[in-house]
């Protein structure tokens, strides 16, 4: 399906709002946006009831300057680690690469390595608490779309959206708004519809293996840490303070190996819950100063899931009519720089800020794309081949991951411009994030219609 021309901005009401299919990271944090600048919006999500799932994930100082922005700051700092460095090490133990992060790095705004299901829990809770429970509503799978038209049947001048919503019953009904985003997911239903011959995610040979274990920091308990190379790879990090009594960190860990694009491994189940046995002796030999017990490490884990890593190619256009894309909908990319919630975080303060300069409608989200979908594209295609932690495979490369002192292999300069390109790619460079004026001034609100009346009236 092509895009159709702009719609029509449609008067925003609460008999109109904005729709937002599915209530993740991306979804309610627009929703929170859109409550901050005074659009009426409803957000629809397709289970029942939302629990605190997944395991950890870090977020950005793009994205954590957006949070606090949206007054999330104390429940931020409750919920997370202030990520102070970012390490890389080879499958031997030779340190290949140590950068601050945050803060520290002198950020405005803090990183933090937080728990998935407990980001989602708050903004969940801080929705609720400013927009009312009704405008979250669970059980509500969205289906399909359709634009409206206009009476003269000239072109695809919509005038708001259609959205057909399924409950768990198998019940439909159908829901009108001005405009519809699809935050739903790498297996967007919205995507599908305009685009239905992209097929399934595309597998890229790398099975992941995700937990998180109650041990003993290591470092100084904020280092996020990636160890080993493009096939064999080892990531973990705290997602949680030190408990007072026995001192232990919860720390999030992934174990990643590559197989045979061909091998017969079970990639569509997305969260399979897995057994040690399972890849342990991937690790066999692997030795780190700065842990102790690698295997009691794997080990103590209640829980591990095994994740195919999976992206999907980048998309001509987002947008259709009323219609447009965010997140993993939009721009689903395999985890290696630690910036897909992020991105979704970033991607509905952009589409606010297009309703800000733009009003509701078309016009905002064709600009929110033209802004949006290029360097997500490059994400995306930067990720497959060279992200951050590729450095780790040059180094493999080189010396088989064995040396005295990394200068022997790479130079400072060489690492140091390999880390910066990155970050400007994923827009969060340090010195033009923190030159950048505000995505949404304090304040900014859009003028709905009966605002507008009264403005008018009262100017009389």
């Amino acid at each position: 399906m092509a895009p159709g021309p702009l719609c029509q901005n449609e008067p925003v009401t609460n008999d109109n709002p904005v729709i937002v299919a599915g209530g993740g990271i991306g979804g309610l944090s627009l929703a929170l946006t859109c409550h901050q600048i005074g659009l009426p919006v409803v957000v629809l999500e397709a289970v029942s009831e939302l629990r605190p799932l997944g395991v950890g994930i870090n977020l950005q100082p793009n994205a954590v300057r957006e949070l606090q922005a949206l007054g999330l700051d104390d429940e931020l700092t409750k919920i997370g680690v202030a990520t102070k460095g970012w390490s890389l090490y080879s499958r031997h133990g030779g340190l290949i690469w140590n950068e601050p992060r945050g803060i520290e790095a002198g950020y405005r705004w803090p990183q933090y390595s937080v728990h998935r299901g407990e980001l989602q829990m708050m903004l969940y809770r801080a929705a609720v608490d400013r927009l009312g429970r009704e405008a979250i509503r669970t059980s509500s799978r969205v289906l399909s779309y359709a634009n409206a038209h206009s009476d003269s049947g000239v072109g695809r001048r919509g005038s708001g959206i259609a959205v057909e919503v399924e409950d768990q019953a198998g019940g439909r009904s159908t829901l009108q708004g001005s405009v519809l985003i699809g935050a739903d997911g790498i297996h967007s239903a919205v995507r599908a519809q305009m685009h239905p011959d992209e097929g399934e995610p595309l597998w890229s040979g790398h099975l992941m293996w995700r937990a998180t274990t109650e041990a003993p920091p290591f470092l100084d308990g904020a280092t996020m840490v990636l160890c080993g190379h493009d096939s064999t790879k080892l990531v973990a990090y705290p997602i949680s303070k030190p408990d007072p009594e026995t001192g232990n960190v919860t720390i999030n860990w992934l174990a990643e190996q590559r197989f045979d694009l061909s091998a017969g491994y079970n990639k569509e189940d997305y969260s399979r819950q897995a057994n040690v046995e399972d890849f342990i002796h991937i690790y066999d030999g692997w030795r780190f100063t700065w842990l102790e017990d690698l295997a009691a490490l794997v080990n103590g884990a209640e829980r591990i899931y095994e994740y195919p890593m999976v992206d999907r190619d980048p998309l001509p256009f987002w947008t259709d009519g009323a219609v447009t894309l965010m997140g993993d909908a939009a721009h689903v990319m395999y985890p290696v720089g630690s910036n897909g919630a992020s991105q979704a975080v970033v991607d509905a303060r952009e589409l606010g800020r297009a309703f800000l300069e733009y009003g509701v409608g078309g016009e905002a989200l064709e600009a929110y794309e033209a802004k949006m979908r290029p360097a997500t594209s490059e994400m995306v295609l930067r990720n497959r081949n060279a992200g951050p932690d590729y450095i780790m495979q040059i180094v493999e490369d080189r010396c088989g991951g064995e040396f005295d002192d990394i200068s022997e292999v790479m130079s400072h300069e060489e690492l140091t411009d390999y880390a910066a390109g990155y970050k400007k790619t994923a827009g969060f460079a340090i010195a033009e994030l923190n030159a950048r004026p505000d995505l949404i001034p304090a304040g900014s609100r859009v003028a709905l219609p009966h605002e507008a009346e009264q403005q008018e009236t009262s100017s009389r």
